[in-house]
């Protein structure tokens, strides 16, 4: 995969990055998003491919992206197809910051060092290149206003800003009520996106940690032992650690 194209990871980390305070909106869920904007883009490179509400790797080969590639080569280790919602709702400790060091080292973003309470160091992120933004964000106009079908990427960055909650940041008050909505919308255009963006939100509501239930055939017991419960979350490998932990990152 070559580096003249922004990855949707990147696209999501910038859309969510106020360009005059330099903190992130939605931190908590962005961090699941950007695990999930990770899988839409292995996806987009044909590395991976949904298998019903799992994903299974079906190249191994490296894309050229080392967060990506350590992503991936995470998922080859499971040996088996993984569900969605798991593999986003497991530790992802320090990929936002991950990705925004990165940022700074492509110079899309440069680091702004401050203090909390006039005590805790803390890092906040400016934008080197707002125009940048800009053209990410008018995509996501464009497809809203138009109501053309987006291309794939543009329909999948779409659907995570819906999941983790973007909308609010990105069209606020009663008159962004609409484009909220439509922003919504966008999330059927790409299965993939659709798939991610809907365990992203599982994960928000706590539904991954829920079995699932076979309902009981009406007016009489069920036959046979109870359906166990999906694998637990545990066990989903954390992203590596990127950056002194010495700074705190604002949010």
């Amino acid at each position: 995969m070559g580096r003249s194209r922004r990855t949707l990871p990147e696209e999501l980390l910038l859309l969510a990055l106020d360009p005059t305070t330099g903190t992130t909106a939605q931190p908590q869920s962005l961090d699941l998003g950007l695990a999930g904007a990770q899988l839409v883009e292995l996806a987009l490179a044909g590395r991976i491919a949904p298998d019903g509400d799992r994903i299974a790797v079906v190249a191994p080969r490296p894309t050229g992206d080392p967060t990506l590639d350590c992503a991936l080569e995470l998922l080859r280790r499971r040996g088996a197809p993984v569900r969605a919602v798991h593999w986003i709702g497991g530790p992802r400790l320090g990929l936002r910051q991950t990705y925004l060091s990165h940022l700074e080292r492509c110079g899309m973003v440069h680091a702004v060092a401050g203090q909390m309470c006039g005590v805790l160091p803390t890092t906040r992120y400016q934008a080197t290149d707002t125009e940048i933004s800009r053209e990410i964000r008018a995509r996501l106009d464009s497809a809203i206003r138009t109501g053309v079908p987006p291309d794939p990427r543009t329909a999948a960055l779409a659907a995570l800003a819906h999941a983790v909650g973007l909308g609010k940041h990105l069209y606020p008050g009663n008159e962004g009520r609409s484009s909220r909505s439509r922003l919504r919308d966008l999330i059927r255009h790409d299965p993939m996106g659709g798939l991610v963006a809907h365990a992203v939100m599982d994960v928000q509501n706590g539904v991954a940690a829920q079995p699932r239930r076979s309902p009981a055939p009406s007016g009489r017991q069920a036959a046979g032992p109870a359906r166990p419960a999906p694998e637990p979350a545990r066990g989903v490998p954390m992203q590596p650690r990127h950056g002194s932990m010495a700074r705190a990152v604002a949010h």
